[in-house]
């Protein structure tokens, strides 16, 4: 008997790159067993310390996710293809839900987005001219394309995903977009966030995504909210709004848009990618799941890289976004079969699509029956990520002070946490390399005698990394503040910064 293993790209690294393996088990939890196994590395990524699949971890036996047949006890037979669904980041980290949340008192607020839209009772001839490929389409027609005109869209996140989609919803006539952002335009922005242009570099986002949308389409009203969506203000914000479409790149704001949809009783439209593969839908909790349904809570902090850390092809992020716009559109028309109820998976490596069917969680602590969340949380506690961005007390180490170190002779070890494609490169001279989520298996290679001074890109993977070396019994160990970025700004400007 032989079952075959899709492994996704957030797991390859411990398969050493297989995205295909075979197993001879019996059950759903004996192949798991048996990777666990064989991979020890993915032992903790999919099971529990008591021995049960994680919950950020999602199983299908061939289309049909195993928590709703008989879970690990599920029969597999030649042929069948399981397949491993873990939650991913993906998106835009401009709208993170921290630096601070709080539970939110009191209920959503009764605001418009920014005023009326622009009035769409009747369509101009130059509207005509501009909308005529929709108007000729039956579907669409002169009464889709004045809905479209009087619609609102809360786009989360101008970045990766929030570029195409918001492209392609001003682009379309869709009346009023609404972009929470907070970032400025990098350099490093541009392989993939095509909104932007060079001599955008160093301005807000929203300011030159608002100039250029206004540009593409001068009927399109855009409202810019530039500040951190938070359990204090979300659902205010997204209760203006006819669709929300999750842009994010973090598992805070990514909980954060799905619980105020549901509680607002707005679709969402979810999109999260990661080098290589992406991931779509539509949750919508009067008719279908939503994202907890499928995820019930987040990976523990530094598990999963986010696009910063793990990589992204550039393009990806388009295929994936036009995707979200297209569900958008559908869902303000009323037309088509939306992706309420399904999961689609795409591998661009292998230029696949894999749609997967998900069911409402009758155990849902949102939106089912019993639920018994009722309103907006802590999502920096939910997600255990408070304070990780920082060492303790007297563990870290300024660049001018590990230089001054180095200079004088005095042993160093230095552990560097990135992947192994941020290793190439930049790396501190005599570095050794040990990506974050490898460190707990990995510790053997490291001496707790050893003067450690631990960096990643800007310090927040080391800080975590910092906190479980001393929880393991290291004490000579110290966080680079700032990571490698700070050091070629500070102490040597030849190494690249990305």
């Amino acid at each position: 008997m032989s079952v075959e293993v899709r492994v996704p790209t957030a797991l390859r690294g411990f398969t050493g790159g297989a995205a295909t393996l075979v197993s001879d088990g019996g059950t759903v939890g004996d192949v798991l067993g048996e990777l666990a196994s064989k991979y020890s590395g993915l032992k903790r990524h999919l099971f529990t310390d008591d021995g049960k699949v994680r919950n950020f971890v999602s199983v299908y036996l061939n289309d049909e996710d195993v928590r709703y047949l008989q879970r690990e006890a599920t029969p597999v037979k030649s042929g069948d293809v399981l397949s491993i669904v873990p939650s991913i980041a993906g998106g835009s980290p401009g709208a993170v839900a921290y630096p601070s949340l709080s539970r939110l008192r009191g209920g959503p607020g009764s605001g418009e987005a920014g005023g009326a839209a622009p009035s769409a009772r009747s369509l101009s001839k130059e509207q005509m001219r501009r909308y005529s490929r929709h108007l000729i389409l039956p579907e669409v027609g002169m009464a889709g394309q004045r809905k479209l005109l009087d619609s609102k869209v809360l786009i989360v996140g101008a970045g990766g995903l929030g570029s195409p989609v918001s492209l392609y919803l001003a682009a379309a006539g869709v009346g009023t977009l609404g972009l929470v952002d907070f970032d400025v335009v990098d350099t490093s922005n541009l392989q993939r966030q095509v909104l932007y242009g060079t001599k955008d570099v160093g301005v807000p986002k929203l300011e030159a995504a608002e100039r250029r949308l206004k540009d593409l389409n001068p009927d399109v009203k855009i409202v810019t909210h530039a500040a951190p969506l938070t359990s204090q203000n979300a659902l205010d914000l997204v209760s203006r709004y006819d669709v929300v479409v999750d842009g994010t790149d973090n598992f805070p704001t990514r909980y954060l848009v799905n619980d105020a949809a549901v509680l607002l009783r707005k679709p969402n439209v979810y999109g999260s990618i990661y080098r290589f593969e992406g991931q779509v839908s539509v949750f919508d909790a009067r008719v279908g799941p939503c994202y907890r349904c499928i995820y019930q809570e987040p990976p523990p902090p530094g598990l999963v890289p986010s696009c910063a850390e793990g990589g992204v092809l550039g393009v990806l992020p388009g295929i994936v976004g036009s995707l979200q716009a297209l569900e958008t559109i559908k869902v303000l028309l009323g037309k088509g079969d939306s992706l309420v109820g399904r999961l689609v998976l795409f591998d661009a490596l292998a230029m696949r699509f894999r749609e997967l069917k998900v069911r409402k969680n009758p155990d849902c602590v949102l939106c089912g029956p019993n639920a018994t969340q009722k309103g907006l949380i802590d999502y920096e506690q939910f997600c255990g990520i408070t304070g990780e961005t920082e060492a303790p007390t007297g563990h870290e180490i300024e660049p001018e002070e590990l230089k001054a170190k180095l200079d004088r002779g005095e042993p160093v070890t230095l552990l560097d946490v990135r992947e192994a494609g941020e290793f190439e490169i930049a790396r501190l001279r005599g570095a050794k390399l040990i990506p974050r989520a490898q460190l707990p298996e990995r510790l053997g290679e490291l001496s707790t005698a050893d003067d450690l001074v631990v960096y990643c890109k800007m310090g927040g993977r080391s800080a975590q990394a910092t906190k479980l070396l001393l929880d393991m019994g290291f004490q000579k160990v110290r966080n680079l503040k700032g990571g490698i970025d700070a050091w070629s700004e500070r102490i040597d400007p030849s190494l690249p910064r990305y």
